[in-house]
């Protein structure tokens, strides 16, 4: 079941006819589910390997329109002192003034623009990111996982989404030179999303 159906949308403002009830279902405003959500990264290492990493401090809202997709919206406030890729010394780098300066800008933020229907249950966010008090537009490619109720009578939805970005464009320009060619780390930042959203009461 595709949360936006282009066709259905197309023939009810054609037609007047109604949408899909369980379509229409879906619509209202969710809350990101953080234990049940990633918000992660993949960045190339001394260019022959990929260091992964995930921010463990995280909230989010969506207000859905199973009707009309371009009506839904997206907003992500991430705590960059929440960084982690699993080694301690690396992670105090990356919010060290070299990279995040978590101290001067705690927070990095996604509000959505616009919502694009893709086909099937595909679907792209684009929206303003803002990184070291930098904004600039940021196109996200999402995949509807689908809508369920929980054991704890909770209405989930579920995304896969996925972007890439140079992390310079934001001022993250950090880097050192390898004797054999090449930098340490990639201008090319690869983002993952995993998100489960919760239905407000």
């Amino acid at each position: 079941m595709s949360i936006f159906s282009r066709d259905d949308a197309q023939t009810a403002t054609a037609t007047g006819a109604a949408v899909s009830p369980e379509l229409a279902a879906l619509t209202g405003d969710y809350t990101i589910d953080p234990a049940h959500s990633t918000i992660g990264f993949v960045a190339r290492h001394a260019m022959v390997t990929n260091v992964k990493g995930s921010f463990q401090d995280f909230t989010g809202t969506l207000q859905l329109d199973g009707t009309d997709p371009s009506r839904s919206t997206a907003s992500i406030d991430v705590v960059m002192d929440s960084i982690s890729t699993g080694n301690a010394d690396r992670d105090g780098h990356l919010k060290s003034a070299d990279f995040f300066k978590a101290d001067e800008f705690p927070a990095m933020t996604f509000r959505s623009t616009k919502a694009e229907v893709l086909g099937g249950d595909d679907y792209r966010i684009t929206g303003d990111l803002t990184i070291l008090g930098t904004t600039r537009p940021l196109a996200i490619d999402l995949e509807f996982n689908g809508a369920a109720k929980d054991p704890f009578g909770n209405e989930r939805v579920g995304f896969e989404g996925k972007a890439e970005i140079l992390r310079s464009e934001w001022g993250l320009t950090w880097n050192a030179a390898l004797e054999t060619g090449g930098v340490l780390v990639s201008d090319k930042i690869k983002l993952n999303f995993d998100i489960s959203a919760i239905r407000n009461a």
